[in-house]
């Protein structure tokens, strides 16, 4: 299974209270106060582990509460500070504060975290306010409350290249061609019902990921077929691979093309400007020559011709996208240097 967006409720954890306390032993009168500090709550804290690709471990856990601190005790002992809390997310998951509405942080790279929700500060016990005035004081102070949130937490898987293209267009074999992964693969639409990730390995130990994203229709941007679910996957891609059945059975080639750029464009203009290479699918198939003749006429596009199936012009696509990644900048790279970390 495959989670990319929850929601969870946070909260650290409440500080110990202070505590009043004087000191009693034999042949000392007026010992004088000496009631410990209480302990701090415990926090909640976000944190990248690069072995997670999916959220799928917060699904049954949507509540999260930090220990609360040691109250103070006599003798001048503080209370015990509460241990933390860290939630475990992959590589990509942006963090939301939903009541406020805002982005509080993109964790990207492996190890990054957040403080998602502070623990409360342990109160201070009475031996603080012991003066020369006020020497027996019974003042205390009670912990803190701790932070409390509603956090949504949104995936968007880091990929070098994002394949996209119309149901059947061949995106999964393609895949399953140049990597190690094993997407379902069949003669019917939407046999890809979530993303797919895999390493494509190219001589000289060069190597890039790529992401199969489930086949787009008219109307995706607004919800048609699969919808919109899947194309904030392609946002943080650098490069877009757009496959085109050249053969297809039903539907032309030229229209399914100009279909999927407009769902792009609709959906974010971003998006739609990311580099893209045109990649004709399936020239095993009998008229396929011919309808990629067409296809670069209408289009005025640049096409690699390829088939997944027999494994035709694989190698020079794969070292086509690597040499094409080289002139790009490096989006994964970016950094929070205005949100709060850890």
């Amino acid at each position: 299974m495959f989670l990319d967006e929850v929601e969870i409720w946070v909260s650290g954890g409440r500080g110990g209270d202070g505590c009043v306390s004087f000191r009693r032993e034999k042949f000392i009168p007026r010992g004088g106060p000496n009631g410990g500090d209480g302990g701090n709550g415990g926090s909640i804290y976000c944190q990248v582990d690069e072995q997670l690709n999916t959220l799928l471990d917060l699904a049954g856990k949507r509540h999260w509460k930090a220990a609360s601190g040691e109250p103070g005790k006599g003798t001048d002992r503080h209370g015990k500070n509460a241990p933390d809390k860290t939630i475990l997310v992959p590589p990509g998951t942006i963090v939301y504060d939903q009541d406020l509405g805002i982005a509080l942080k993109d964790l990207v790279a492996p190890g990054e975290c957040i403080c998602l929700a502070r623990g409360g500060k342990g109160g201070r016990g009475n031996a603080f306010f012991k003066s020369a005035t006020n020497q027996a004081p019974r003042q205390f102070e009670f912990g803190q409350e701790p932070q409390i949130r509603n956090i949504r937490l949104e995936l968007k898987l880091i990929a070098d290249v994002g394949l996209v293209g119309k149901p059947n267009a061949g995106k999964s074999t393609i895949l399953s061609r140049l990597s190690a992964a094993h997407p379902k693969i069949a003669d019917y639409p939407f046999t890809t019902l979530q993303p797919q990730l895999g390493i494509v390995e190219l001589s000289g130990f060069r190597r890039l990921v790529m992401a199969d994203i489930p086949g787009l229709i008219e109307g995706a941007h607004s919800g048609a077929g699969l919808g919109d679910t899947f194309l904030r996957h392609i946002e943080r891609t650098r490069l877009v691979v757009h496959v085109v059945d050249i053969a297809p059975l039903v539907g032309d080639p030229i229209e399914d093309y100009r279909t999927i750029r407009n769902e792009l464009a609709k959906f974010s203009p971003v998006l739609a400007a990311k580099r893209e290479l045109v990649v004709a699918n399936k020239m095993d198939l009998t008229g396929a020559e011919q309808t990629l003749r067409r296809f670069r006429r209408q289009t005025d596009s640049e096409v690699l011709a390829i088939s997944g199936v027999t494994g035709k012009g694989l190698t020079e696509l794969t070292e086509r996208i690597w040499s094409t990644l080289q002139e790009l900048p490096d989006e994964q790279q970016k950094t929070n240097a205005d949100s709060p970390g850890c």
